[in-house]
């Protein structure tokens, strides 16, 4: 089988990095080889990208520096970690992409669509992932749990009304690509998440595999 493009996205909250290494665990133990990664990072550029991105002493960056960073991050992070894998044959699941960046930074900040377009299509070539899963939670309660786990960066200090901006962001997005993005509730508990995804995710490599 040939290599596969895996993404979660969705707010802050949603519990995405837990799913991601949920997943990748199970996939491994299923004979698969799998390289899980995240963004902004990835690569050691793309972590110092990172810290600059999400530290709190940032707080007077303008909204196209922002934009041009993450697309930054995502060159180094598809040259030296997506490619080689996806090459490989092996699954790659990561921790945010392309949506992310439309969602917080169109939606959110309210750059234009067309501008953004142009840049994705320079940073990855229009490269998407072969599924996503839209890890899906009201604002408040995300953001409640980010508190709870005393996550306090950059995008955290925005208000409410920039999140929900980017939730809706994200559920027309999906509404737009319904044969990619998979949306998962994600008000249970963890395991009972898990088992959600590994539903979409069973289901999809058994359509692959045919």
């Amino acid at each position: 089988m040939k290599g596969f493009f895996l993404s979660l996205e969705g707010i802050e909250g949603t519990g995405k990095s837990t799913q991601a290494r949920l997943l990748a665990d199970y996939l491994r133990s299923r004979g698969y080889a799998v390289i899980q990664t995240a963004e902004p990072g990835g690569t050691p550029i793309s972590l110092k990208i990172r810290e600059l991105l999400l530290s709190v002493d940032s707080r007077e960056m303008d909204v196209v520096t922002e934009l041009l960073l993450y697309n930054a991050a995502r060159v180094q992070h598809i040259k030296e970690v997506i490619t080689p894998a996806l090459t490989r044959g092996d699954i790659v699941i990561s921790d945010r992409f392309s949506d992310s960046t439309l969602a917080y930074q169109g939606y959110g900040r309210g750059i234009d669509r067309q501008v953004i377009d142009a840049l994705d299509a320079v940073a990855t070539g229009c490269m998407r992932p072969d599924i996503t899963l839209l890890l899906d939670v009201d604002v408040e309660i995300g953001l409640r749990r980010n508190r709870e786990m005393q996550k306090h960066d950059r995008l955290e200090r925005e208000d409410v009304t920039f999140h929900q901006r980017v939730r809706r962001g994200f559920h027309e997005i999906a509404a737009a690509e319904p044969e990619r993005i998979c949306i998962i509730p994600c008000f249970d508990g963890i395991e009972d998440v898990h088992e959600a995804i590994k539903e979409a995710v069973a289901s999809f490599l058994r359509e692959r595999e045919r």
